[in-house]
């Protein structure tokens, strides 16, 4: 099932995926995972590159130990195998959308949005160790002025029901 990403905030969308929060947030998500499930250093040498451009050098170096940290945290507590879309793609699936959701309601103090994407993603047992790393990534990027849009519950009530097959494009 495929939500259009237009119901993420219900306004005009078309670059949502071209902002430079979303995109290191989204892209850094698939790579540092790809660098995981392949055993590569390319995808991470390519996050290197992609953090290098949009925030400079000294603040890419203190940016990936922070994306790393949850990227690893959250694999290891979630509550199944993650889902990610190829590099640059213009769709999510559904834990990516989670991913933003998280990463948006904690750096726009959604409360409610940052625990539904966090119990959606992870284990009960293991959300606090999530929610902090998550928080101390999330921090980071604020710190460089790389803040994600609000993202409405409703849009995250949406991919929930739909289910894990659900894409947002």
């Amino acid at each position: 099932m495929n939500i259009h990403i237009s119901q993420l905030n219900g306004a005009n969308t078309s670059g949502y995926f071209d902002r430079t929060p979303e995109r290191l947030v989204l892209e850094g998500y698939r790579r540092w995972t790809a660098g995981f499930e392949t055993g590569s250093i390319v995808p991470w040498e390519m996050v290197w590159g992609l953090y290098a451009e949009h925030l400079g050098l000294s603040q890419a170096k203190r940016a990936i130990p922070d994306l790393s940290v949850f990227i690893r945290t959250l694999h290891h507590c979630a509550r199944c195998s993650l889902a990610a879309f190829p590099f640059d793609s213009q769709q999510v699936c559904r834990e990516e959308c989670l991913v933003l959701g998280l990463i948006s309601g904690l750096q726009n103090q959604d409360a409610l949005l940052s625990v539904t994407c966090l119990e959606a993603l992870v284990t009960p047992s293991r959300c606090d160790i999530v929610a902090d790393a998550a928080r101390d990534f999330a921090n980071t990027l604020a710190d460089f002025g790389q803040t994600l849009l609000p993202i409405p519950l409703h849009a995250i009530d949406l991919a929930l029901k739909r289910g894990p097959k659900a894409t947002i494009h």
